[in-house]
């Protein structure tokens, strides 16, 4: 293995992006080895460092007796104890991975701090002071600590040997009383019914367990059946909202847990799972590291890469070991980079430094340190491949790809001259079931049509970007419910279809029989958007927008509108991104009924067609010079690709797609 050169800790300098939040990372860490990690000169001494460095920034915030780490800024809604608990929780994993990856080797003293805080929080849970923990109650009723409980869980069950079994035996029971609240009341109805399974497992590893923990377990991975929609994705909760949770929550728990345990049987049935995902998943990350931005929860930052580390750890992974460390070293050193830390080194609520629009109501202080879920890459020892081998390139380094998953409802488009990876959104909504679609509030983050590693939606209170939306009387429509209509790829394009029940947030909240189906063909950088409006009333008009970007022209967004539309102009977003301060939209406006071959009017088709792109290449042609023809006829739209002269078909009723590879004379069809 080549080590480190031997230096005194440097900052890692800062990037010439001129991105918000960018700025030198606060953290020490070792030189770079550009010898054994060529693309981003980390390794695992810059991994111990940063959770050494995360650490101990936050440790400078915990209370007197260590039971709480209050640390500065806007509290989440569940209250200032409850962050608090946060800050203690989830720094812990970062100290619990970082000791028992290093066999108990503790210079810092970490687990000391945990040891003195578990005994203070738990001496008197609930009360009023300066030191205790607050209850574990329903997810209804300030439900927070519920999900930090898993944290503690994990925390104790990683160091056991350090930390757990040298407790007094009053604060093991203690621990355990506080624990124990997990296992009885109500989780949200997603991913935190994992959170009571990892106290239970727990509790079963040091001889604790009962009828309770075994039921909490099985209740969990009963549910997990019932949201495994094949090719590694589950849906947290029984909608359809497939995110980042896949790989921070959904997969770790069940299979750390299987590792941790030894059980062969869960190992085979939810590591194999994890390696389904990886074959995708590895696909989202851009050639500057950044994951993609999409879905909720994005502070959490480089946890993205923690399933890609937990199936390097495990050996459920396709990824060879140097891709793997390029992707999550990739992912830390990109949000590092890029001001994530403040000149404190505490972790910022947001993207690359802090930015509202990116947090939840749920999001605290302390939330960003689920992070710290990406130091699982610590449990491979110093002699692991994963930190022997050579970094190689991440997937979006390599050709141009083209990936469809049908089961999430889910297009990936990534090209190598430019690393960026978009994805193009016809299946992950995060409705949650019982609601009505009027009743859920427009949410940037799953309901655009399109995302990428180099763009964020512009937020609620600005004009949308990527956006399909029926204009009715003054009112714009929001896309909310996502019904997939299919998805599949083949050499260098692809395709996904939905359609959605266009409601309004102001008047009417919707028009009887009014629909939108949607298609995305992808071909090189180019997005070739169609759109069929089904029963839009007399006098509505139509307006689709496509990428939001700044005005540096480092990232640029063309739309061309090809078919059906009138008009073409440039909308501003003042509040910008997480990526740009401000942020221009280009959008596209129709009448209905005017390019309508099956008639016009209530009831009556409109078909639209448009060419978007999103591109970091310098000196690219211009978006006329895509195609060299495209027609509509009896509802059927073909375009011919005039660097290829490739074609591609689009039908409905139902959607169809076929590619005709032009020269080579074969087709695919879809």
């Amino acid at each position: 293995m080549n080590s480190p050169p031997t230096a005194s800790p440097a900052s890692l300098p800062a990037p010439s992006h001129g991105l918000p939040g960018a700025g030198t990372c606060a953290l020490r860490l070792p030189r770079e080895n550009r010898l054994l990690s060529p693309h981003t000169g980390l390794t695992r001494a810059h991994w111990e460092a940063a959770a050494d460095g995360l650490l101990d920034a936050a440790w400078k915030w915990a209370t007197p007796g260590r039971a709480l780490l209050d640390l500065p800024g806007r509290p989440s809604v569940s209250g200032v104890r409850s962050d608090g608990l946060e800050g203690y929780a989830r720094t812990f994993i970062a100290a619990a991975f970082r000791v028992a990856g290093a066999g108990g080797d503790d210079p810092h003293d970490w687990l000391g701090r945990y040891a003195d805080g578990l005994a203070a929080g738990t001496l008197t849970p609930g009360r009023d002071d300066i030191e205790s923990w607050p209850l574990i109650q329903d997810h209804t009723v300030f439900g927070q600590p519920m999900v930090e409980s898993a944290s503690v869980a994990l925390g104790l069950r990683l160091t056991r040997p350090w930390l757990w079994d040298r407790l007094d035996a009053g604060v093991q029971d203690r621990t355990e009383a506080w624990l124990r609240d997990a296992l009885d009341h109500t989780p949200a109805p997603n991913n935190w019914y994992l959170f009571p399974y990892t106290v239970a497992a727990f509790l079963e590893s040091v001889g604790r367990g009962d009828t309770r923990t075994a039921r909490a377990r099985e209740r969990a991975l009963d549910l997990m059946e019932g949201w495994y929609r094949g090719q590694g994705w589950y849906s947290d909760g029984d909608g359809r909202a497939f995110d980042h949770y896949n790989g921070w929550a959904l997969h770790l728990y069940p299979v750390l847990d299987a590792y941790l345990s030894g059980d062969a049987e869960l190992s085979a049935r939810y590591g194999t799972r994890l390696g389904e995902h990886l074959e995708g998943f590895s696909l989202l990350f851009g050639s500057d590291g950044a994951p993609l931005h999409f879905g909720r929860s994005l502070t959490y930052r480089f946890a993205a890469g923690s399933a890609v580390a937990l199936g390097a750890v495990t050996g459920h992974t396709p990824l060879t070991p140097g891709t793997s460390r390029r992707l999550i070293s990739g992912a830390l050193r990109y949000f590092l980079d890029r001001g994530a830390t403040g000149p404190d080194g505490l972790l910022s609520t947001g993207w690359h430094g802090p930015h509202e629009a990116t947090l939840q109501p749920y999001s605290g202080p302390a939330s960003p340190y689920w992070a710290s879920k990406a130091f699982v890459s610590l449990l491979a020892p110093a002699d692991h491949p994963l930190w022997t081998a050579t970094e190689e390139a991440a997937p979006s380094e390599g050709p141009d790809r083209v990936l469809a998953l049908p089961a999430p409802g889910l297009l990936v488009q990534s090209t190598r001259a430019d690393g960026i990876v978009r994805l193009h959104n016809h299946g992950s909504d995060h409705l949650r079931p019982h609601e009505g679609e009027a009743g859920a509030a427009d949410d940037p983050l799953y309901h655009r049509h399109s995302y990428s590693t180099v763009t964020g939606p512009t937020a609620r209170e600005n004009a949308p970007d990527n956006h399909l939306a029926v204009v009715v009387a003054g009112a714009r429509s929001s896309r909310r419910a996502i019904r997939p209509l299919g998805a599949g790829h083949g050499d260098g394009w692809g395709w996904a279809a939905s359609w959605h029940r266009p409601v309004f947030a102001s008047g009417a909240p919707m028009v009887p029989g009014l629909r939108v189906e949607s298609v995305t063909v992808v071909h090189g950088r180019y997005e070739l958007r169609v759109h069929r409006v089904l029963g839009a009333p007399p006098g509505a008009r139509v307006e689709h927008t496509g990428w939001a970007t700044g005005t540096d022209g480092a990232v640029r967004s063309g739309l061309l509108g090809v078919y059906g539309w009138e008009a073409q102009d440039v909308v501003r977003a003042p509040q910008g991104t997480a990526f740009t301060r401000w942020a221009v939209v280009p959008r596209l406006t129709a009448g209905t009924g005017r390019a309508a071959p099956e008639g016009a009017g209530a009831g009556g088709a409109t078909v639209l067609v448009a060419l978007a792109t999103l591109t970091a290449e310098p000196d690219t042609a211009p978006l006329t010079a895509a195609l060299s023809r495209v027609s509509v006829e009896g509802g059927a739209v073909e375009a011919v690709w005039a660097g290829d002269g490739s074609s591609t078909r689009i039908a409905f009723e139902p959607v169809t797609v076929r590619h005709d590879r032009g020269k080579q004379g074969e087709a695919e069809a879809q």
